[in-house]
């Protein structure tokens, strides 16, 4: 029998329920949630591919706007639900089992004020690409949602001028930066975040904005590990706080 966990979130303020057999939350969920620019009391935000939560369970830190979290997999669903209830959130942040493709009548289009997703991140080419434990598979691979889709269908979701944040791989940028401008979605703000000095990035956050005019900003990167084990001090006060 696969037992749950209840673990701290970064900087202790937050605990979230998580097992070993499905997919955990990750640094960049939380640096996602920081990421966004987000209204900070009235509004509606919205997170696709929410796993178990982390994202909107983060981004209460920041934010009293209603919260939806859609998430495809029942069991990630069930373990949201009792985070949020963990935590006396389940007033602020309603999870929503759904497909992001067929999302049903409990979803109003052009309604939200900013959209977050941390989708899977590898496309499928083959059955070698896929894991056998079909929960990690989800996570990982387009299988259930391409990049194309989760880019469209925050479009649809979002006001005029709210934002889409995402978080990726940083070799898909021209990728995502084509598709944003392909569903009326104008990239202004983008940042890097490098395992250590002197590597190469491994996730970038980029934030659109709808009907935007033309600009981009690049923020300063992050350098995470200052050696194999410990933060960088910078970057741990940002993940940490």
């Amino acid at each position: 029998m696969i037992k749950e966990r209840l673990d701290y979130m970064p900087g202790g303020k937050r605990t979230i329920f998580q097992r070993r057999d499905v997919f955990s939350y990750s640094m960049d969920a939380v640096l996602l949630a920081k990421f966004v620019q987000l209204p900070s009391q009235n509004g509606k935000v919205i997170d696709l591919c929410a796993g178990n939560g982390a994202v909107p369970l983060m981004m209460t830190l920041r934010t009293k706007a209603k919260i939806d979290a859609v998430e495809i997999q029942n069991l990630l669903c069930e373990l949201a639900e009792r985070t949020m209830k963990e935590n006396g959130l389940d007033e602020q942040v309603n999870v929503i089992g759904a497909d992001l493709l067929e999302l049903g009548p409990q979803i109003k289009w052009e309604s939200y004020d900013a959209v977050t997703c941390n989708p899977p991140y590898f496309p499928v080419t083959s059955e070698k690409n896929k894991n056998e434990n079909v929960h990690f598979s989800l996570a990982r691979h387009e299988i259930s949602c391409t990049l194309d889709d989760v880019i469209r269908i925050s479009s649809k979701l979002v006001k005029q001028k709210g934002r889409v944040a995402i978080v990726h791989r940083p070799e898909r940028v021209v990728d995502i930066f084509a598709t944003m401008k392909k569903y009326r979605l104008e990239p202004k703000r983008l940042q890097y975040v490098h395992p250590k000095k002197g590597k190469e990035a491994n996730m970038i956050f980029v934030e659109a904005v709808r009907e935007g005019n033309p600009g981009v900003k690049t923020l300063p990167p992050w350098i995470v590990y200052k050696d194999e084990k410990n933060y960088t001090e910078e970057f741990r006060n940002h993940y940490e706080c």
